[in-house]
């Protein structure tokens, strides 16, 4: 194994087990679907910088690394491979259907290398997911069936692998592969509860801030403009990032770290397409980009005059919108409670230690004449852990299995925490932030 290779294996483990990432259906680390992945694009080419591209596809989606991080770390050309095969449809451009459209489109120009990385991860997640679920299993053969019409720029032998696959699993499910499907939706938030199923009301909540109430202003420079002078006024205003302009219109950004020339436009480098947002784009997008990017460049009028950094989510505003999130999510899980367990029969269910706990803290309260129910008293994760003893509830939650539901609970209740004692969430929950407000946006 190359030296390449090798930093790529050891990266990508360290990031996806850094927030505990397993396989969905098997609990397996994370890493077994990379390992795969990378062994079938190993099987084709021994281009150095595709295989270790192989093992970090995923790690900008799925773990607090960056595009950046990539860059500074394995270089351009792998970041650029990344990036191609690095989803750029936002929470608010539409349901599942639409945002894969618009990852496909994406995909669709993204290099040959790329492609085949892309055919390899089609192929292990096809298998996976045939095997261990059905009915979603037919919504993942519609989409890799749309994908192969703009995958054929890539290895051909995977090419012709995948297709195979595609008609085996067809027949396996009892579907058509030859036939064009519509894919539905699918609902995939993180607790399917009461307040959370009104999509009206889900919507109104996740529209509450925008990014422009949180966005800073952005430093600007034309591209003659000395690296010196950058350099001071990058120093004076205590900021790392600056648009760059080219005949009076914005064309690019540059960041202090990575100045270097005499003036400013050797070291501009150009916006994807997926890291500018609207000032009146949701927080939910700010956070998507953010998760990609290490700058979420905010546009005004059609030009580029502000920008959000994950720093930002520290802001009053994020944090109580978050904590409104978490608060609504504890709301609904003592709702089903009081439906599923009526009269506090849940009580049965809880263990004697809990329970004292609970009632101890209720008694202080009539103590203090403050009127509430037993219920009231009970911790987050203890609502929690009466409800995964109810199979029907922890199917109507959303999880398919207990571990799954108690780790969810788990990085909610850390985020609620540290919300409530105002500690620094992005260092400690951001993985957890990305994946609630990515999963309450989805329609």
């Amino acid at each position: 194994m190359s030296e390449i290779i090798k930093k790529a294996q050891d990266f990508a483990t360290t990031e996806h087990q850094r927030i505990h990432h397993v396989r969905k259906y098997t609990n397996q680390p994370y890493q077994t679907h990379l390992q795969a992945v990378a062994k079938l694009v190993a099987s084709v080419t021994d281009d150095e910088q595709m295989i270790a591209a192989a093992w970090l596809h995923d790690t900008v989606e799925d773990t607090p690394a960056t595009l950046g991080d990539i860059e500074n770390a394995f270089g351009v050309q792998i970041a650029e491979l990344v990036e191609e095969l690095t989803d750029v449809s936002k929470p608010s451009d539409g349901n599942r259907a639409t945002r894969k459209e618009i990852d496909r489109q994406h995909l669709a120009t993204a290099s040959r290398r790329a492609k085949t990385i892309k055919l390899a991860d089609l192929i292990h997640n096809c298998a996976d997911i045939v095997k261990n679920d059905k009915k979603f299993a037919v919504i993942f053969i519609a989409e890799m069936q749309a994908l192969l019409e703009i995958l054929k720029d890539g290895d051909a032998g995977l090419l012709k692998r995948a297709k195979k696959l595609l008609v085996k699993s067809s027949e396996k499910l009892g579907i058509d592969s030859s036939i064009q499907r519509h894919i539905e939706p699918v609902d995939s938030s993180i607790i399917n509860l009461p307040g959370f199923t009104d999509i009206n009301f889900k919507d109104k909540y996740l529209q509450l801030f925008s990014a422009r109430d949180i966005a800073g202003s952005l430093l600007s420079f034309d591209s003659d403009t000395s690296v010196s002078k950058a350099n001071n006024a990058f120093m004076y205003y205590k900021q790392s990032v600056a648009s760059i302009r080219i005949n009076g219109r914005v064309q690019g950004y540059i960041e202090q770290t990575s100045l270097k020339g005499e003036v400013c436009g050797e070291s501009m480098r150009h916006y994807t397409v997926d890291q500018v947002i609207k000032g009146v784009d949701s927080l939910s997008d700010v956070i998507h980009v953010l998760t990609r990017h290490d700058f979420c460049f905010v546009s005004i009028y059609g030009e580029v005059t502000a920008v959000i950094t994950r720093e930002d989510i520290n802001k009053p505003q994020v944090r109580m919108w978050l904590f409104g999130l978490v608060t609504m999510i504890e709301t609904a899980l003592t709702q089903l409670i009081e439906k599923v367990f009526p009269e506090d029969s849940w009580k049965s269910v809880l263990s004697v230690g809990r329970l004292e706990k609970t009632e101890m803290i209720y008694n202080e309260r009539k103590r203090r004449n403050l009127h509430c129910k037993l219920i009231d008293c009970l911790q987050f994760s203890d609502k929690a852990g009466i409800l995964i003893t109810d199979k029907a509830s922890l199917t109507q939650m959303g999880f398919e299995t207990s571990k799954q539901a108690k780790k969810v609970i788990k990085e909610l209740e850390s985020l609620r925490n540290h919300l409530a004692h105002s500690q620094d969430i992005v260092a400690h929950d951001w993985a957890q932030i990305a994946r609630l407000v990515n999963r309450l946006s989805e329609k």
